[in-house]
């Protein structure tokens, strides 16, 4: 059995291990990671051996930190991400360079319509039916997007929404509300096999399915991380939100993840206020006193188009892991127009927690 994980931030560790009866066999931890001393290496594998075959990352871990030698340093590694690499591979768990990627980058599209593409492309990665898939958005009009088990009146002015002809539209995903407008936001979507996040702990998997776009940040000058449970911050804020729904195959057998992100690249933060409805409790747990305080845009930060911040974002992603231009097919399309007629647009969806 074989499984890769790369540490948010460090080095790629790979396990190759067996199982016989129940346990782990022939333990063989590798990796581009730095480790000191040389007999750390051996401590690590020889205390996975014989380790239960359902043990957790954590209790992985925990037999890890309990054999290293005395003074054992490590750099890019820890114990934890050990775990998960051997987590991964007892799970037999894929690799984002085992799939042909496609992109999908098209015109602006309204915001319910975004929502219905979401699920519908999702479920079909989860049936087979087309390959993993990165879909980068573009927005007709203003919106604000709620999370799945968010209640409307508590999120939204209503009058202000409408005062700013701005739409209020659910996703399937939880999380937080999204303030965007055509030109101020960055949105992708990535629709994944569920067997690319085996392995790996809901909040794990946030952090694995967000570090390529660290890096493409990287390469444009930003120092950004992952913030849990789903943020990604740099020194000057907050500029990023992830959201995730996970969807049966057919048959109830393997699925999909959705993982999508809306980046702040520019932002009428007067605008936001006056819209989102943010209480003095959701701002104190973010130590700032100023919703304007937590986020900082890309614009503002980079100095950069939005345009080319896309593009590389989607070149940094093409060259880690192979990206084929593709679209969404006519009848992929006109499933999605029917579910936003039926379910996104619909009072019942929108306002299904009042």
């Amino acid at each position: 059995m074989h499984g890769e994980y790369k540490v948010p931030g460090g080095k790629l560790v790979v396990v190759d291990l067996e199982v016989e009866n129940g346990a782990l066999r022939d333990v063989r931890v590798a990796g581009d990671f730095f480790l000191e001393p040389d007999e750390a290496l051996e401590a690590m594998n020889h205390a996975l051996d014989g380790a239960p075959d359902d043990t957790d990352a954590a209790g992985l871990a925990e037999r890890i930190n309990g054999a290293l030698p005395k003074g054992t340093v490590m750099y890019g590694l820890t114990p934890e991400g050990v775990g998960i690499a051997v987590r991964r591979a007892v799970a037999h768990a894929t690799d984002w360079t085992d799939y042909d990627w496609q992109l999908i980058h098209e015109g602006p599209q309204s915001p319910a319509l975004h929502m219905a593409l979401d699920e519908v492309l999702t479920a079909e990665v989860a049936a087979g039916h087309r390959p993993p898939t990165l879909r980068v958005w573009e927005w007709a009009s203003p919106a604000v997007i709620i999370g799945s088990f968010q209640s409307v009146r508590n999120e939204v002015d209503p009058e202000a929404a409408e005062q700013h002809g701005i739409q209020v539209v659910r996703r399937i995903s939880g999380g937080g509300a999204m303030f965007v407008e055509p030109g101020n936001t960055i949105t992708y979507s990535l629709s994944v096999p569920e067997s690319l996040v085996q392995g790996l702990s809901f909040q794990d998997s946030y952090a694995y399915l967000d570090d390529w776009v660290l890096e493409a940040l990287g390469d444009m000058g930003i120092k950004a991380w992952y913030q849990p449970l789903n943020d990604i911050a740099t020194e000057q804020g907050k500029i990023a939100g992830a959201a995730q729904k996970r969807l049966a195959g057919p048959g109830g057998g393997p699925g999909a993840v959705l993982h999508h992100v809306t980046m702040a690249y520019d932002i009428d933060a007067d605008k936001m206020l006056d819209v989102l409805r943010i209480g003095r409790e959701k701002l104190s747990d973010k130590g700032t006193k100023s919703a304007k305080k937590r986020v900082d845009p890309l614009r503002r930060q980079t100095g950069l188009a939005r345009e080319t911040v896309i593009k590389g974002m989607i070149a940094s992603f093409r060259q880690r892991y192979g990206l084929t231009d593709g679209a969404a097919t006519e009848e992929e399309l006109d499933r999605a127009r029917e579910l936003m007629r039926t379910k996104f647009l619909s009072p019942e969806w929108t306002a299904r927690v009042p």
